[in-house]
């Protein structure tokens, strides 16, 4: 086997292709995760971690994402830096090119997550940077002492909210329904904050600037009133959901109307050989935990596929790397 041609090859270094990883390696199947950015997906611009298992107290979504590549490392996973453009079948095996050459590979775990939507006001796009963002983890420390915009009503948009109590001195919650969908004690903790005001039934309709095009207020509008009026804010933060990183599949693999990845209870796809783990396929929760689960059974199945479909049997490879 040459250095470009690899067992799995994983798209995307979040929980799911992270633990897709960890399970491959430890079977010993010559695998490679490459990641555009740096390990960790959404969950690396998370503050704090509440609910997967094993850390009662909690965890950064940094030191979380951390032990899971220390660990997948561990047992020889190869991760490196890079844009997959495409995919495309080399006879039975598949080709990833990336913006800086191509490799092959028996078979492939989509990993890829998704991305934020943005809201799509007049103002958004021109000020994004500009005070407008998508990350309160991120971002959060230059809005300190002054009024913020958060949209959403779902456990992202609270959790960033929660955070952004620690800077703003006030914050200005939007949403365009008249009860949250966030889990119970995310709901519970964000109405209990003094500094949080909730506009229920609520829309952003413009992002204004400032003579420095920096963002200086917005227009919210009451959907059972029709009232406008603008808000004083200096920063808009935007959870309005997600959409998934596919473009570089589209028209390889089966996607949903949304672009979500269609695979079946194997985390298989249309294609053979190719599986699918994690938020960027269809699926009804989108958790770190459903994440990990997905990237162990896809590294299983894929595991499975390459021994039916090459008589290759991991266990016959010469191993030199030994771990306590």
């Amino acid at each position: 086997m040459s250095e470009s041609e690899y067992d799995l090859l994983i798209i995307g270094g979040g929980p799911a292709g992270l633990a897709a990883g960890l399970y491959a390696a430890r079977s010993r199947l010559k695998t490679r995760l490459i990641e555009k950015l740096s390990p960790g997906g959404q969950v690396i611009t998370t503050d704090w971690v509440e609910n997967y298992p094993g850390f009662p107290e909690g965890i950064s979504g940094f030191d979380l994402i951390d032990k899971m590549r220390e660990q997948a490392e561990r047992f020889g996973l190869e991760i490196s830096l890079g844009e997959t453009t495409s995919l495309e079948r080399n006879g039975d095996l598949i080709k990833v090119n990336l913006t800086d050459g191509e490799l092959i590979a028996k078979a492939v775990v989509i990993a890829s997550g998704v991305q934020p939507n943005q809201l799509g006001v007049p103002g958004e796009k021109e000020l994004t940077g500009r005070g407008v963002s998508y990350c309160g983890t991120c971002d959060g420390p230059f809005f300190k002492d002054v009024e913020i915009l958060v949209v959403g009503g779902g456990d992202t948009a609270i959790e960033e909210a929660l955070f952004l109590t620690r800077f703003a001195s006030k914050i200005h919650l939007c949403h365009r329904r008249d009860e949250l969908r966030a889990t119970g004690i995310l709901q519970e903790r964000i109405k209990a904050e003094p500094n949080v005001e909730i506009h229920w039934s609520t829309i952003v309709t413009s992002i204004e600037a400032d003579s420095q095009n920096q963002v200086s207020g917005a227009t919210v509008e009451d959907l059972k009133t029709g009232e406008k009026r603008t808000l004083p804010i200096k920063g808009a933060f935007m959870f309005v959901g997600v959409h998934p990183t596919t473009e570089f599949i589209r028209g390889f693999v089966d996607l949903d109307e949304r672009g979500f990845v269609i695979a079946d209870e194997e985390l298989a796809t249309s294609q053979p050989g190719v599986l699918a783990a994690g938020d960027v396929r269809v699926k009804t929760l989108r958790q770190i935990a459903t994440a990990v689960g997905d990237g162990a059974t896809a590294a299983f199945n894929a595991e499975q596929y390459i021994q039916a479909k090459f008589k290759f049997t991991p266990m016959n490879r010469s191993i030199t790397t030994s771990y306590v």
